[in-house]
């Protein structure tokens, strides 16, 4: 089941352990492209990227 909360840039839930903020790659972190809102990371400017490994 698809999490409504999540945008097609994130990698998990906003909150996850092991997750931070980062740039949306797609718009430069303006959350806008071509006048509109950025569909990568719903116009925020902001997408959850899994941080660390190993």
């Amino acid at each position: 089941m698809d999490d409504p909360a999540l945008n097609p840039g994130d990698e998990a839930a906003p909150g996850t352990p092991g997750t931070g903020e980062d740039l949306c790659p797609i718009c430069g972190g303006s959350g806008h492209i071509d006048g509109g809102d950025c569909a990568e990371c719903g116009g925020s400017g902001k997408i959850t990227r899994g941080i660390g490994g190993g």
